[in-house]
């Protein structure tokens, strides 16, 4: 049974729970991990670049001169691509980059994320991880004692108090389990998750 340290809001250790073998000592797929993480980017891409063809480029409707016995090449406007300030050729257009992996991969990617932490020594379990206010210093102070300046904050449900006292500081980002994704548990340093959102992921994922 995989063990998990637990501290207070003070980053001060404090014991121990056990978790779940099915969440935090699978075997890391590596080659899943990759898929997921591209599919995220991908999903996440605007997609709003856009280049001027030679129909969309202002001018050159004339012909700039005549077909036959001037010596140069033919054209037919100072607007197509191999002219300078001509249309492009091939260039990119708005589209969508998205596309769906299938949810039995996305969940084999979040575990094996999340064992990797395990394995790293960089999962922090918190006893009372809640704010009655919003107090960017507490969440600073925690991070100090766990001795960490990259985090993932987790906690069960969406807290709009942790989340408004973390997303002042640089490297730390707040989210809950409903909304927990594999790019963001491997980009943080480390991952802060209050104990009942452990609890929590053991009830959807395991």
């Amino acid at each position: 049974m995989a063990k998990l340290a637990l501290y207070n809001m003070e980053g001060q250790k404090t014991g121990s729970m056990e978790a779940s073998d099915a969440i935090f000592a699978v075997e890391v797929n590596e080659a899943v991990l990759h898929t997921v993480v591209v599919n995220h980017l991908a999903n996440v891409r605007q997609g709003t670049q856009s280049t001027k063809t030679r129909t969309e480029v202002r001018g050159g409707g004339k012909k700039p001169w005549r077909q036959k016995g001037t010596g140069r090449a033919r054209q037919g406007s100072i607007r197509a691509p191999q002219w300078v300030g001509g249309g492009v050729a091939l260039g990119p257009k708005p589209r969508s980059y998205s596309y769906s992996i299938n949810k039995k991969v996305k969940r084999v990617a979040l575990k094996s994320a999340l064992t990797a932490k395990y394995n790293d020594y960089k999962v922090f379990v918190v006893e009372g991880l809640k704010l009655d206010e919003i107090k960017t210093a507490k969440i600073a102070a925690l991070l100090k004692g766990l001795g960490e300046s990259s985090a993932l904050i987790v906690t069960a449900d969406a807290d709009n108090n942790v989340y408004m006292s973390s997303r002042n500081i640089k490297g730390v980002e707040a989210s809950f389990v409903g909304s927990l994704n594999t790019y963001d548990i491997l980009k943080h340093g480390a991952l802060v998750l209050s104990k009942e959102a452990v609890e929590k992921i053991e009830e959807v994922y395991a």
